[in-house]
Order: C-alpha cells, then sequence, then structure tokens
C-alpha cells in the first residue's frame, strides 16, 4: 500500500479507501490510485484485514455430497446470496457420515468463517454449541438439526411423499412398494411416513416386503427393486425416494416386459424425455439454498430472534410413469 500510494501522490488512508470501495475520493484520485494498483499488481491482504476487523467475509456450505446433481443448484443458490454479500463460499462434503461432518465443520471454524450452512448427517450437533457461542452463524437446509435449535429450511417431505403414493393409489394400483434412503436419515423417515399414511388413508395395507430402506448405491436398490417385482404377488407400481434411487429403478424398469408405475421424488435431467416420462414430487433445491443463505445472512448481520423453521412445497409432475395402470 505504502508503494501505491507514493506512485499515486497520496496517502495510505486514500489507498484504503478506494481498494474497499469506500466513499470520499475523488474520480481524478480514484483514477489515479487504480492505475498505480495496476501497475504494480497489488492485491489486497485479506489475512491481515481478518485480523483487523474479525470478519473473513467468508462462509461454508457442508453438502452430503458434492456429486449429487440435486445439490449443483442449492450449492450455486447458496454462492449468489454469499456473492451478493460480498462473502467466498467454501464447499465441503460430508459423504452422510456424522464424524467427517463434525470434522469438517470444525476445521471451516478453525478457518474462521462467518458463518456455515450445513445438510446435517448426524443426529446430536450439540458440538458446535462453543461455535455458536463464540459468533459463529448458523443454519441447516434440508434436515434439521439434532439436539439444538438453530435455523433451518425444510422441504415438504412427508406431504410430498403422501400425495405421490396417493396419485399412484388414483391410478388404481394397490401393491405399491417403496425404495428409500437409510431409515436414519430425516428425508427418509418422513417420505416413508408419508407413503404409510396415503396407503393407510386409502384403507390399504402395507406389506412389510414391500419396503426397502437402505444406502442408495445401484447394486442395492437395483437388487431391491427386482425383488420387489418378482413373486408371485409383485407389486404393481413403486415409489422412489430420492433421485439416485429413481434413476436406478429407470434402468431396472427398461429390461421389464410390464409397465410398472413409478413415482420419484425429486426431479432429474431428462427425466421428461425417457419412456414414459417419470413422474416426480419436486422439490426447489435453489430456494433451499437461496433461504438458507438469506437466514444466515440476517444472523450476520445482527438478527437475534428465536430460530426459524421454513418448510417448503413439493410439487408433483405428472409426465406418465405415474399414470400407468396395473397390470398384474
Amino acid at each position: 500500500m505504502k508503494d501505491v500510494a507514493a506512485r499515486a501522490g497520496v496517502g495510505l488512508k486514500t489507498v484504503s479507501r478506494v481498494v474497499n470501495g469506500e466513499e470520499g475520493v475523488s474520480a481524478d484520485t480514484e483514477h489515479r490510485v487504480r492505475e498505480a494498483i495496476t501497475a504494480l499488481g497489488f492485491r489486497r491482504n485479506d489475512s491481515a484485514r481478518t485480523l483487523r476487523k474479525g470478519r473473513t467475509a467468508s462462509i461454508g456450505l457442508v453438502l452430503e455430497d458434492l456429486a449429487d446433481p440435486f445439490y449443483a443448484p442449492l450449492s450455486r443458490a447458496v454462492e449468489e446470496v454469499a456473492r451478493a454479500h460480498g462473502a467466498l463460499l467454501i464447499n465441503g462434503s460430508s459423504a452422510e457420515d456424522p464424524d467427517r461432518e463434525r470434522e469438517l465443520v470444525l476445521a471451516l471454524c478453525a478457518r474462521r468463517v462467518d458463518g456455515l450452512i450445513i445438510i446435517p448427517a448426524g443426529d446430536d450437533h450439540r458440538y458446535l454449541t462453543p461455535e455458536i457461542e463464540a459468533g459463529v452463524a448458523i443454519s441447516f437446509v434440508d434436515r434439521a438439526p439434532g439436539l439444538i435449535d438453530a435455523d433451518v429450511v425444510l422441504s415438504d417431505s412427508f406431504e410430498g411423499a403422501r400425495e405421490g403414493t396417493a396419485h399412484l393409489i388414483a391410478h388404481g394400483h394397490r401393491r405399491i412398494g417403496f425404495v428409500g434412503d437409510q431409515p436414519q436419515i430425516q428425508t427418509a423417515a418422513e417420505r416413508l411416513r408419508g407413503y404409510r399414511t396415503a396407503m393407510a388413508e386409502a384403507g390399504l395395507p402395507v406389506d412389510g416386503s414391500w419396503v426397502s430402506l437402505g444406502p442408495t448405491n445401484p447394486e442395492r436398490v437395483r437388487a431391491e427393486t427386482v425383488r420387489l417385482l418378482s413373486g408371485p404377488e409383485p407389486v404393481t407400481a413403486l415409489f422412489a425416494g430420492n433421485n439416485r434411487v429413481t434413476v436406478t429403478v429407470v434402468r431396472v424398469l427398461a429390461a421389464q416386459t410390464r409397465g410398472v408405475a413409478l413415482v420419484g421424488f425429486d426431479d432429474f435431467e431428462l427425466a421428461d424425455l425417457l419412456s414414459p416420462p417419470v413422474t416426480v414430487v419436486a422439490q426447489d433445491p435453489a430456494q433451499l439454498g437461496r433461504s438458507a443463505a438469506e437466514l444466515l445472512f440476517r444472523r450476520l448481520e445482527g438478527v437475534d430472534d428465536p430460530p426459524r423453521q421454513l418448510a417448503l412445497p413439493t410439487r408433483l409432475i405428472a409426465r406418465g410413469s405415474g399414470e400407468l395402470p396395473p397390470e398384474v
């Protein structure tokens, strides 16, 4: 900064004002300072600025899996809100491992991020209490935190699954299989509850063999889907608990000689171009991310009201696969 000031013929405070976008500098002086900055290749020392101001102008986003297409629009929306507030976004994946989530969250806190948005993998977030007391803002998205109160933004997984299952029932199905994620995951449990509720509301029993929860790797989902479609009384329709499950189920159904109805939770790319096009219960991941980021920056701006929980509605998109009649 001293070199820039000397070259431009101004004081250090003037250089600081130009670099930080502050008022009180004439257009001619700002032009000279920026010319000096360009000529000397000056870059602001953000580490020194952090020590002085106590803020890093950065936030962390801890996702389940950066490779999951569902999280791309969510992450992008968080980034856009962060950018509008002059903050940098740092992403990381927990891989659905509570220990890894905690390790990553605490590593980001050690790097003094101003706030965190977390898609929780675990069910006990009391480890965050010292960080919150130290001034780190926290919001959760997609799933609620465990054993602490904090801002959270959710999709209405229960109502979405209830509506999707009721849609299959309305098209004549009585034996409907459910293939979902691991039962300890809050969204998986809520979607299963929605499925069971729709069946109960229609006066339909649920055979225990029709429900399959577990890891969403293709091998397990493929084997379970084949099992549900086999035997003397196979299911005539399937409800898939998330986009990864749906994609594998679609691959299995492509090899079937009979039509099997399908409703998937989460929309996914090219779902409308398959044959038949896939009926889905669509979330709005971008709005999830945007809302969680806006809650976070409210906290960073000093809002100190009680924690808020926002529940965003889902939307049933009927495209064809969920409207197939039962063949068995």
